[in-house]
C-alpha cells in the first residue's frame, strides 16, 4: 500500500515537537504540503528544519499562533485560508489532584483541548466539503475512555473530542470528507520524557525506569507492556488522513497498545 497525499494540504496544530512532529513528518512522506504550527516562531522554524531534514524535498512551511485561543486559531486560518487536511493535535496534560483543580485551569484545557479543534474545524469543513474531499482528525487518547484519576480534567477533554468526532462525522454523509479520532496510549513524546525525568528525579531513579513503573502501575491492562513511540501513533494517523482510509469515518482508533478491555 503506498499512500500519496500529493498536493494534499495539511494543518498541523502543536506539531513543533512529539506526536505533532512526528505526524508532520509522516504526511510529509507522503507527498502532502505541510503546515507546521506552534506558539513561537522559533520553535515552529525549528519544526520545518525538522521536517526537512526528514523529508529532503519536503513542501513545509509555518504558522506561529496560539490556538488555545480565538485570536490565534484565526491569526493561523488567515496564513492558512484552506486546508484539505487538519489534524487537531494541539494539547496539555498535567497530574492534578481533582480537589486541586481551579475554575481557570479547567477553562484552559479546555480551550486548549476542545476550542482549539471546534473553531479550526468550523473553518476549514466547509471548504472539504465543498471540494468533496477531506480529513479532520483529532489526536485523543485513551483517557478518553479509561479517566484517569490523577487528570479528571484532561480525561474530560479527551472525551469531549470523541463527541466532536462523532457530530462533525453526521455532516460528512454522502461526502469523501471524513472525520476521525486517534487514541493513543501512554506516548514517549519529548513532553511526556520531561514527565518521566521529574519523576526520576524525585525517585532516584532512571527515566526508563519511571516509564516502566508507570505503565505497570498506571495501565496495568496495557498488552504492549511499553510507552508506544511517536512514529506509532503517527503511523495510524497517516492512514487516516490518506485515501486508502475512505470507509474510515466517524471512528475513534486505537493506538494505545491494548490498555483499553472493551468491545467496539
Amino acid at each position: 500500500m503506498k499512500l500519496d497525499l500529493t498536493n494534499k494540504t495539511a494543518v498541523v496544530t502543536g506539531s513543533t515537537v512529539g506526536i505533532g512532529l512526528a505526524i508532520a513528518k509522516g504526511l510529509a512522506h507522503a507527498g502532502a504540503k505541510v503546515v507546521i504550527n506552534g506558539r513561537k516562531k522559533e520553535t515552529v522554524d525549528k519544526g520545518v528544519a525538522a521536517v526537512h531534514g526528514s523529508v529532503n524535498a519536503a513542501a513545509v512551511s509555518g504558522v506561529a499562533a496560539d490556538v488555545s485561543t480565538a485570536e490565534g486559531c484565526a491569526a493561523l486560518v488567515k496564513a492558512v485560508p484552506s486546508a484539505d487536511i487538519l489534524i487537531n493535535n494541539a494539547g496539555i496534560f498535567e497530574p492534578k489532584p481533582f480537589f486541586e483543580i481551579s475554575d481557570a485551569e479547567w477553562t484552559r484545557f479546555f480551550e486548549t483541548n476542545v476550542m482549539s479543534g471546534v473553531r479550526l474545524s468550523r473553518a476549514y469543513m466547509p471548504g472539504m466539503l465543498e471540494r468533496n474531499w477531506g480529513r479532520i482528525i483529532f489526536i485523543s487518547s485513551e483517557s478518553a475512555v479509561n479517566i484517569p484519576k490523577e487528570m479528571i480534567h484532561y480525561g474530560l477533554t479527551k472525551t469531549a473530542q470523541l463527541s466532536l468526532t462523532q457530530g462533525l462525522a453526521q455532516l460528512t454523509a454522502g461526502t469523501n470528507v471524513t472525520v476521525n479520532s486517534v487514541l493513543p496510549g501512554p506516548t514517549r513524546s519529548e513532553g511526556v520524557e520531561e514527565f518521566l525525568k521529574a519523576m526520576a528525579v524525585a525517585n532516584g531513579k532512571t527515566p526508563d525506569d519511571m516509564a516502566e513503573t508507570f505503565v505497570q502501575t498506571h495501565r496495568p491492562t496495557s498488552l504492549l507492556r511499553r510507552f508506544a513511540t511517536v512514529e506509532e501513533v503517527a503511523n495510524m494517523v497517516v492512514y487516516a488522513a490518506s485515501n486508502e482510509a475512505s470507509a474510515t469515518n466517524g471512528a475513534a482508533l486505537r493506538v494505545e497498545g491494548g490498555i483499553l478491555r472493551t468491545i467496539g
